[in-house]
């Protein structure tokens, strides 16, 4: 169990990058204001996991502009696919066994 449990990657052990990076791993993007309101959070909020899971890579950021309005959006980089998907295959193995 010890292994599994080290595959677990700490990033996701909040709730709100936890579900952000949910959102994300379906969509190939997903902007800011859809974002804050699926995961019922605060602009604040979100901004720091956000910035949290930028910093360590797993999060593309894209700013622009929209007519003068400014619009955010995120996506997955492939380092972020690919260890949220190492971290929700070392959950499946913990609550399923190793089948």
């Amino acid at each position: 169990m010890n292994a599994i449990l080290s595959k677990l990657n700490k990033v996701f052990d909040n709730r709100i990058r936890l579900a952000a990076m949910s959102a994300l791993m379906v969509n190939e993007s997903v902007d800011f204001i859809t974002l804050k309101e699926t995961l019922a959070v605060t602009d604040g909020n979100l901004a720091s996991h956000i910035a949290a899971l930028e910093e360590e890579g797993y999060v593309k950021v894209t700013k622009r502009f929209v007519g003068k309005k400014p619009h955010t959006s995120y996506a997955l980089t492939a380092a972020g696919r690919k260890a949220f998907r190492e971290h929700i295959d070392a959950l499946e193995r913990l609550i399923w066994g190793s089948r």
